[in-house]
C-alpha cells in the first residue's frame, strides 16, 4: 500500500519512515462488503484498486483547504506535548 501512495505521489519507494508497530495493534485489515452489497446494492465505483487510490490521491489533493488546517491542529497538539 505505501509503495502504491508513494508512487502516486510521484515519490521514491523508499522516501517513507518506518515505525514500530504499538503493542497490541492490528496486524492486517480485511473489510468484507458483502452485506452492503447483499442487502443495499452497493458496487464499488472503481473497480480498478489502483485507479480507485489515484483519484482518492487526488481528491484530497484538490481540497487541502478542508484538511489541512486540521492536520496543523493535531501536530500542534503533539509539538506543544513534547512529541
Amino acid at each position: 500500500m505505501v509503495g502504491l501512495i508513494l508512487e502516486s505521489l510521484g515519490l521514491a519507494a523508499d522516501d517513507f519512515d518506518h515505525v514500530n508497530d504499538r503493542a497490541g495493534h492490528d496486524l492486517r485489515y480485511a473489510i468484507d462488503s458483502s452485506k452492503l452489497r447483499d442487502e443495499l446494492g452497493w458496487t464499488p465505483e472503481y473497480a480498478d484498486f489502483s485507479e480507485g487510490l489515484r483519484r482518492t490521491i487526488e481528491w484530497y489533493r484538490e481540497r487541502q483547504d478542508w484538511w489541512a488546517p486540521t492536520k496543523n491542529d493535531v501536530e500542534n497538539r503533539y509539538a506543544a506535548g513534547g512529541q
